[in-house]
């Protein structure tokens, strides 16, 4: 099958159209698995009227430009739907965000929730993405979360839900999210341009746009694998920040940390995976007052929730779990510059990415693992997986 034809039904037509596009076709994107920021051809992901020798220029032979004269959509690019999570285009390595294979990059794999990989189409699989997976058959609002992102203080604040989640910009999760006075015209279509040229690989742990962003993610901190996992091991994997315990997040008062940042932006305030996560979920990762939301009053047991961003216990079962386990990863306080198998209870925290995958899984709920098989004093060949890597004495 020829790159078109791998294309041709994965275009993006949604206002989010050029957010994860200026280079991810491009032929000089990287030389094998180090990534960094574009040099080479321009030619190689733009064009200057969709047009040669009277034809269109664009990947999937569509007649249609695209904003900032790109070749490609994000579509396009990172769900082609073949049948490996890389597709390599000359020199150029394209993580698939959406194909038929077994393995999955660390955020997953949103063929999960179509059918196109796995055990069989389940909207409960993953994030239903506009355009890209349908519209949520069961869900409209985040669970354990708000529907309008910025809350009341926000007055221009976009609607976010299962039907209209994008993969970037306002409504989505990678680059700038504007909640703010402005935000419609200046984030929607914008939301990460420019960020590819500008890429920082590695360590990143400034985060101050987009480009220096955890996978995009603005404000957010952590450490890349330089393969996008698909090589995952104890010593070779991504690295998360987090907190050694829950902060209260939300917008009543200057006295709570809020997730908003410089300008209106919706973002973590410490730049951690799970304060991300919280932007929508709030009720399942934060501290409150309240006997019905958030995990608890305090970041200790007994908790209404299972909290997140909250450092292992030194004791107990918690104690015997050091040695890194990619399918129920751990969180570091500081960030890494280079990816350990080694966990230090007591320090390491347990995060939403300890359990979830971020695009999607092949599991229900996200989940990383088969709830099912879950089975405390009785687990069986699950014994020592899933909730048992952290519960090291409950299987």
């Amino acid at each position: 099958m020829n790159l078109p034809e791998l294309i041709q039904d994965r275009r993006d037509s949604g206002p989010f159209l050029p957010a994860v596009v200026l280079a991810l076709l491009c032929s000089v994107l990287s030389v094998g698995p180090v990534h960094a920021m574009i040099s080479g051809i321009c030619s190689d992901c733009h064009t200057m009227h969709n047009s040669q020798d009277n034809a269109p220029m664009n990947f999937d032979n569509s007649t249609t430009p695209n904003e900032n004269l790109t070749r490609g959509s994000c579509f396009g690019c990172h769900a082609q739907g073949g049948g490996s999570p890389i597709v390599t285009v000359g020199n150029s390595v394209i993580p698939q965000v959406m194909h038929s294979s077994s393995v999955a990059l660390a955020a997953g794999n949103f063929g999960y929730i179509t059918g196109m990989a796995g055990s069989g189409a389940a909207d409960s699989k993953g994030h239903n993405i506009d355009g890209l997976t349908g519209v949520d058959s069961v869900l409209y609002a985040p669970p354990g979360g708000i529907v309008n992102v910025g809350g009341p203080s926000h007055v221009l604040g976009n609607t976010v839900n299962t039907n209209t989640l994008t993969c970037a910009g306002n409504n989505g999760c990678h680059g700038y999210r504007h909640y703010g006075p402005g935000g419609d015209s200046t984030y929607r279509v914008k939301g990460i341009t420019g960020s590819h040229h500008k890429n920082v690989d590695g360590q990143l742990d400034q985060a101050t746009e987009p480009a220096n962003s955890y996978r995009f993610l603005m404000a957010v901190k952590g450490l890349e694998s330089s393969d996008w996992q698909e090589n995952a091991s104890s010593s070779n994997h991504n690295e998360y920040y987090a907190l050694p315990a829950p902060i209260q997040l939300g917008c009543s008062s200057p006295a709570v940390k809020c997730h908003e940042g410089p300008g209106g932006l919706t973002q973590p305030p410490d730049g951690t995976m799970s304060q991300f996560c919280a932007t929508c979920h709030g009720n399942f990762h934060t501290l409150t007052t309240s006997e019905s939301d958030g995990v608890g009053s305090v970041a200790n047991s007994p908790f209404i929730r299972h909290p997140t961003d909250l450092s292992l216990p030194v004791t107990g079962e918690y104690a015997d779990y050091t040695v890194y386990n990619i399918n129920a990863p751990v969180a570091r306080l500081t960030v890494p510059a280079v990816s350990s198998s080694v966990v230090t209870p007591g320090s390491d925290a347990v995060m939403c990415l300890s359990c979830h995958m971020s695009h999607a899984s092949d599991y229900p709920d996200m989940l990383r693992w088969n709830y099912d098989t879950m089975i405390s004093g009785n687990a069986g060949a699950a014994a020592g997986t899933g909730c048992f890597v952290c519960h090291t004495t409950k299987d």
